[in-house]
């Protein structure tokens, strides 16, 4: 219940007031000694008296970033939400300086655009000593006027998120916000018009006069700044006419130098292709010759069993045609001279004719040995022969 938000609160920027701390700076608020035994049951009025006894102000310090009692008091306004009137009496209180510095933080959490710069730019002008605690634990000096800047300029501050706020000159090109003044600035008209006021309309003129005079009003002193300024002007064309020589000079070269290395580049990039050219016929002609040279021996080989298959048959059809089996089969019946010959009936001598025309079709007996290996490889697989 000591840390919950007061029920009547109203939410800040669609949020939980309490939202705008980190959940990690929040929990450890919450379990810190001064929050749980100082800020418990705090109300508006009585928080006044314990931002009176500050005497430091900071976000978080030491190893294990123990929370200041400044960041206590902020995470109970936000849990409290006191009226806007007492926040802006805060800012106004002049006697405390902690306590303005925790109505500005508070504002600047939770205020809207137009009154964060109306009531936080006034305090520009505070430059009183304030003691800050550095995250190290140590203390470091600084002022009102520089936490305010921060306040306005950071995104971060006493380790907690600043809200976005726009930028003054969009708030004033809106016309919801009049142009800052400068505290000093109705000092510094009064005085101009004292001095306007207490001096003569003569000794005004005369000493506008004597300043143009002395400025160079005089024939002679208009001569030798006309002279001047016209060594002046052809020092510089000259400056100029040199510069652009160099400069086109120094721009030939590194045109030169760009074409060199464009054709080094090229030639290399030729050289690489040819030689990565020459490698691949090498390659592809090595790969060809060895394929062709395994072609051939395969073919010599078939052509051999094929050959040796061949005369194989060829003897043993000779041994049975002279054998006595046929002289018996033949001498016991009387054979027809038209069929004298092989078992089909066929002439010997057509036969023969008929094997040598087979022979000279196929083409195992042309010429050339390879062509001949070829057909009879062909023959072998049922393909024409080649001629």
């Amino acid at each position: 219940m000591a840390n919950r938000t007061d029920p009547a609160a109203k939410s800040i920027r669609g949020t939980n007031p309490q939202n705008l701390v980190e959940k990690i700076l929040r929990s450890k608020i919450y379990q810190h000694t001064y929050w749980k035994e100082q800020c418990f049951g705090l109300t508006a009025e009585t928080l006044v008296d314990k931002a009176m006894e500050l005497d430091h102000l900071g976000g978080t310090y030491g190893g294990n970033r123990k929370p200041t009692p400044f960041m206590c008091l902020v995470m109970k306004m936000l849990q409290i939400q006191p009226e806007k009137e007492i926040v802006i009496e805060f800012i106004k209180n002049e006697d405390y300086k902690y306590v303005r510095i925790l109505g500005a933080f508070y504002l600047r959490l939770t205020g809207s655009d137009i009154d964060v710069y109306r009531y936080l730019e006034p305090l520009y002008n505070d430059y009183r000593k304030l003691r800050r605690k550095s995250p190290d634990g140590q203390f470091s000096l600084t002022h009102v006027d520089e936490v305010i800047d921060e306040l306005l300029t950071k995104d971060y501050s006493c380790d907690i998120a600043m809200p976005r706020i726009k930028r003054r000159w969009t708030i004033e090109a809106l016309g919801t916000l009049e142009p800052r003044r400068s505290a000093l600035e109705e000092d510094f008209e009064e005085e101009e018009e004292k001095e306007d006021n207490d001096q003569p309309v003569d000794e005004v003129e005369d000493r506008a006069y004597e300043k143009d005079y002395y400025r160079g009003r005089s024939p002679a002193r208009e001569r030798d700044r006309d002279r001047r300024r016209d060594s002046h002007r052809h020092r510089d064309r000259d400056y100029d006419k040199d510069y652009d020589r160099d400069y086109d000079r120094g721009r030939g070269r590194d045109r030169d130098r760009d074409r060199d290395r464009e054709k080094e580049r090229d030639r290399d990039r030729d050289r690489d292709r040819d030689r990565y050219r020459l490698r691949e016929e090498k390659d592809y002609g090595r790969d060809r010759e060895g394929r062709e040279r395994e072609r051939r021996d395969r073919d010599r080989d078939r052509g051999r069993r094929r050959s040796r298959s061949r005369s194989r048959s060829r003897s043993r059809d000779r041994k049975e045609h002279d054998g006595g089996d046929y002289r018996k089969r033949h001498a016991r019946s009387s054979v027809s001279p038209r069929r004298q010959g092989d078992e089909d009936g066929e002439p010997k001598k057509k036969k023969e004719k008929r094997e040598k025309k087979e022979k000279k079709d196929d083409g195992t007996d042309h010429p050339d040995p390879e062509i001949a290996e070829a057909n009879r490889l062909r023959a072998s697989l049922g393909l024409k022969p080649l001629k």
